[in-house]
């Protein structure tokens, strides 16, 4: 498996689809139209350009999507600036699927789901709530609680306004950081927002963002009587090279590659507080 996973697999971007100033989603297709390969949600992959890098990225199609693999990719850096550059008919590399994934199949079967997530931090949990979607008998009652800088900033608004919020046992929560004329919901950080909206502390809680909103989250969660062994979160942002040699992805004793990036809090709490 990792032999074949070291392969790049040539891929044709296909669509993309601006979500906000600086995320883009791209749509890849091989050459003859199929889907580059099979993944499990919360899984990576390596996206080149050649001649310019490559680079980690959440994979954040859901893996009940068989026609094609989507990545939401940020402009911050050289290669995500190229990539912001490119339209429809490009050629680029992918070769994955990398890490444990999120155990949708275990852990999570039969239990209400809750996601918080704050910007791009959306991006590796939506494949698993499009997963959750397409699988709706085999989970219970689904809470979102999702912000962003401004609603200039929220991803996949358009799939959260005419999907994920007219389907059935989903609750959709959304804040922004900032007041805007264009917005009339709710004002304010996420991690006070999940307080104020008290979910069910019976749940599995799936977190991502940037690491204050994580650890701030946390504490929150467990206030409203959460424990460590429910929650689980994502370290994609840590992986360089995907297969333990190169050591970026380091905490403690573990490899975020090899043994995550999807880490249960309680596994987190064995670490050094460097993530």
């Amino acid at each position: 498996m990792m032999n074949e996973t070291l392969i790049p697999v040539l891929g044709v971007i296909t669509d993309v689809r601006i979500d906000t100033p600086d995320i883009k989603t791209f749509r890849v297709l091989t050459p003859d139209g199929k889907k580059p390969f099979d993944h499990r949600p919360g899984q990576c992959a390596m996206v080149s350009l050649p001649g310019i890098g490559e680079a980690m990225f959440s994979i954040t199609s859901s893996p009940t999507n068989e026609e094609y693999l989507e990545f939401e990719i940020k402009k911050c850096g050289c290669l995500t600036n190229w990539l912001h550059m490119i339209e429809p008919g490009q050629e680029i590399t992918v070769r994955g699927p990398y890490g444990n994934g999120f155990p949708v199949e275990t852990e999570f079967k039969g239990q209400d789901m809750l996601f918080i997530a704050g910007g791009i931090g959306l991006a590796p949990l939506r494949s698993v709530i499009n997963y959750v979607r397409d699988k709706r008998d085999d989970y219970g009652k689904v809470t979102v609680i999702y912000g962003a800088r401004t609603d200039g900033d929220l991803v996949d608004y358009e799939e959260i306004k005419n999907e994920w919020m007219n389907e059935k046992d989903f609750s959709v929560h959304l804040t922004i950081d900032r007041e805007t004329p264009t917005w009339d919901g709710n004002v304010g950080f996420v991690p006070a927002f999940v307080e104020q909206i008290a979910p069910d502390p019976s749940a599995i809680g799936l977190i991502c963002g940037p690491p204050i909103l994580i650890k701030l989250t946390l504490v929150g969660l467990q206030k409203l009587g959460f424990s460590t062994e429910q929650i689980y979160t994502t370290l994609e942002l840590k992986m360089k090279c995907a297969i333990g040699k190169c050591g970026r992805c380091n905490v403690g004793d573990k490899f975020v590659c090899k043994d995550g990036p999807v880490f249960r809090m309680t596994e987190l709490d064995e670490l050094p507080n460097e993530y």
